[in-house]
């Protein structure tokens, strides 16, 4: 089924969506992206349905013919002091704020959301396999992302966040338990089953 262009016709449409928010490290991600009425790309789809190198290609089409596009983070520490849910608002909300244009609508990509100012939402359940902005701004989220755990990496190579870019792998678990946590770490999320929480701190 193709992605919608829009929820409305003839209003400027944002779409917001985020990264790694089930991860055990590193910043959230959320991007907002204004794409034009009649976007199209073929490939254009849910991030998640897409393989690196087409993730890639996407983000350099989007960063180019989106009318307006912007990625935010919100840092593991902040994540620890108001919790994942409110974090990944506050990093759609900061990309919403970093828009050179001011949308008449937000699309949102889940259930839930933070009222913006006074700009009207509408939360789309898997919103990012139903409208293309949406699926744009999943796609700049992730490739954003990926980057900074990337680099993140280069410091703390023991967990592996080049392959597993902060998620709950068996690899980085294991990586945990031997290793400790880093500063990059969520201590707030349960980084290991409850027998072996013990042993971080």
């Amino acid at each position: 089924m193709p992605l919608l262009p829009f929820y409305q016709e003839g209003q400027l449409e944002a779409g917001c969506d985020e990264a790694g928010r089930g991860c055990l490290a590193g910043p959230v991600f959320a991007a907002a992206v204004i794409l034009p009425a009649d976007f199209h790309h073929p490939l254009l789809n849910d991030s998640k349905q897409l393989t690196e190198t087409q993730r890639m290609v996407l983000r350099e089409v989007v960063e180019k013919e989106s009318l307006a596009w912007k990625v935010a983070e919100v840092s593991a520490e902040e994540i620890d002091r108001i919790n994942i849910l409110k974090a990944s608002f506050l990093a759609m909300h900061r990309a919403l704020d970093d828009l050179p244009l001011r949308p008449e609508c937000i699309l949102v990509d889940g259930n839930r959301f933070y009222t913006y100012g006074s700009t009207k939402h509408v939360c789309v359940v898997k919103g990012d396999g139903k409208y293309a902005s949406i699926a744009a701004a999943s796609i700049l989220a992730k490739t954003h992302r990926d980057e900074a755990m990337s680099r993140l990496h280069q410091d703390f190579p023991q967990y592996q966040w080049l392959q597993n870019k902060g998620y709950p792998t068996q690899a980085h678990r294991d990586a945990i338990r031997q290793h400790g946590v880093s500063p990059w770490h969520r201590r707030s999320f349960q980084l290991l089953p409850l027998g072996d929480q013990l042993s971080l701190f």
